[in-house]
């Protein structure tokens, strides 16, 4: 590489970084956390073009530098008219989903969001949620958080406020089925096995695992079932 291409290679980064930051500061400030999906392709693909730019021919990168530029400007109107325009938002960032409502899977919503329910355990595992019957109402927003309500009584509560001292928690609220498939492993793991759990779903009027969206052993040992939306009686 020439002394001239050195040069030209640092003129670019350097203008290539003065109009990223520009860039930024006209698009506005959001943390990481309220992202949409819209969002973060546009940040992405702005940062490529920036990173691409160091290396161009000046010819090439006065151009790009104005497809840069135009790219900002488009993202920039489309912004501001989607927060005029309920319907351009709808489109450009999506809806919120209920996918847990009165502690039942919404199975639907999760498979048009293509989310499985094993990152919706996930999810409410990191909000300290470790049983879905605890779950009034869960929501996916758009930004790809998780927001709960959970029901009266199953919220978080100082030790002392309940008499509890001498009771102990029999298991952690493992997964037992899931999508109509048993989870063999987790039965090995709590010492339980696979006659057990059908006996448990017998209790409950159910015949066939695959009957089960979701089946959750609880820390008291009894068994929080979920079923496939054809199997439940309205």
């Amino acid at each position: 590489m020439g002394t001239n291409s050195v040069y030209q290679v640092i003129l670019n980064t350097f203008i290539s970084f003065a109009t990223l930051l520009i860039i930024t500061r006209i698009l506005g400030k959001k943390q990481m956390s309220q992202l949409t999906f819209f969002n973060y392709v546009t940040g992405i693909t702005i940062g490529s073009i920036a990173a691409n730019m160091v290396d161009y021919e000046w010819k090439q990168f006065k151009v790009t530098v104005w497809g840069l530029i135009f790219w900002a400007l488009l993202t920039t109107i489309m912004s501001i008219v989607s927060m005029k325009s309920p319907t351009l938002s709808d489109l450009l960032h999506g809806q919120p989903s209920i996918v847990i409502k009165k502690g039942k899977i919404q199975y639907k919503a999760l498979s048009h969001l293509k989310v499985d329910i094993d990152s919706l355990m996930m999810m409410l595992r990191e909000k300290d949620v470790f049983s879905i019957k605890d779950v009034q109402y869960a929501i996916l927003e758009t930004n790809g958080q998780l927001t709960i309500l959970k029901y009266p009584g199953s919220e978080n509560v100082v030790k002392n406020d309940l008499d509890i001292q001498n009771q102990t928690i029999k298991y952690l609220p493992t997964d037992l089925i899931i999508d109509g498939k048993m989870v063999n492993k987790s039965l090995q793991e709590v010492n339980l096995n696979s006659q057990w759990l059908l006996g448990q779903l017998k209790i409950q009027g159910i015949n066939s695992v695959k009957d089960v969206l979701y089946a959750q052993l609880q820390r008291d040992g009894s068994v929080y079932i979920d079923k496939k939306e054809k199997s439940r009686n309205y």
